[in-house]
């Protein structure tokens, strides 16, 4: 499995605003946004040499859950579909697709179609989920879901191989003689697990090619870290893995407004060599998330990171 990012530099990307709008980061101006802001946020991330656009994945959010998280949650293969189409050559991230919802070979068309047209864009981020309402919706049991993920991605490893006719037995799922293309532009699609329970972590370090811990604070990501390490060690996996992190709200420069005493703001060579800590910690590659009134002065902010502070990243 080769890498996604080249080794020893660190990668940064990006959630895409507007297609979540949890409470919890979503600026005001996106509920007012468009499919045209998104795409232009979208390129600008691309020109800016971002490694990754991501999205989120729900299905539905229940009445008891629709303050804090709000119901605005875009389909994420639609939506990184639509951006494969206006972009060329940024990385497209599921952060993270809750596989367990849907039969393995139903996201295996889906993806293998995203990564197909993209020219082999697709990152599979993936996740357990946490809303009971959305698997009782759709037949699937809650309490079992680890379980469940786990089987999935051992199903999608077959079913996005390169077999038009690929064969999986399993407890769950079991399939073979029915054809699947076209097949995935890429021999082998990375797949990023998110989570930072015991089970994301044993997750990621038998299954997957990435972590994508979930707001874990820099203090905790070096724990993260070494039981992936461990536990692909006792298991004789060899393969390399990536490791990511969400960094702190970000804005470059002075912002003349109250950005929230959690934001990192200054010049680029402060950011950046608050940035380049992480790399100390052995991340790989960090989400970055920008603080902005409206969609110009997001695009702005990208811009100023790709030209000002990215370059210092791996000074």
């Amino acid at each position: 499995m080769a890498r996604v990012f080249a080794e020893g530099r660190l990668a940064y990307g990006m959630q895409l605003p507007i297609q979540s709008q949890s409470t919890l980061y979503a600026e005001p101006w996106e509920a007012r946004a468009t499919a045209a802001d998104l795409a232009e946020v979208a390129r600008a991330a691309d020109r800016a040499g971002f490694g990754y656009l991501a999205t989120c994945d729900h299905v539905a959010i229940p009445r008891r859950l629709a303050g804090p998280m709000s119901t605005v949650w875009y389909d994420p293969v639609a939506t990184l579909a639509f951006l494969a189409g206006i972009t060329e050559r940024v990385r497209l991230l599921s952060h993270v697709a809750i596989l367990g919802l849907r039969h393995p070979l139903l996201s295996a068309k889906q993806y293998a179609t995203v990564d197909h047209l993209s020219g082999g864009r697709l990152v599979l981020g993936v996740g357990a989920g946490h809303v009971q309402e959305e698997f009782e919706l759709l037949g699937v049991d809650f309490a079992r879901r680890g379980a469940v993920l786990d089987e999935t991605l051992d199903a999608l490893r077959a079913a996005l191989g390169p077999e038009e006719f690929p064969r999986f037995e399993g407890e769950l799922f079991s399939f073979r003689d029915l054809g699947q293309l076209p097949r995935p532009a890429q021999e082998r699609i990375p797949v990023w697990v998110g989570g930072s329970s015991p089970a994301a972590l044993r997750r990621t370090a038998l299954r997957g090619d990435g972590w994508l811990p979930q707001g874990d604070p820099r203090d905790r990501l070096p724990h993260g870290i070494a039981r992936i390490r461990e536990l692909r060690e006792e298991a004789g996996i060899t393969e390399p893995v990536e490791f990511g992190a969400i960094t702190e709200a970000l804005y470059v420069g002075e912002p003349g407004w109250d950005t929230g005493r959690r934001t990192l703001t200054g010049k680029a060579e402060v950011l950046a060599e608050s940035l380049r800590e992480y790399a100390a910690l052995g991340v790989d590659q960090v989400q970055v998330r920008f603080r902005s009134r409206d969609r110009a002065e997001l695009t702005d902010q990208i811009s100023a990171f790709g030209a000002e502070v990215a370059p210092l990243l791996n000074d």
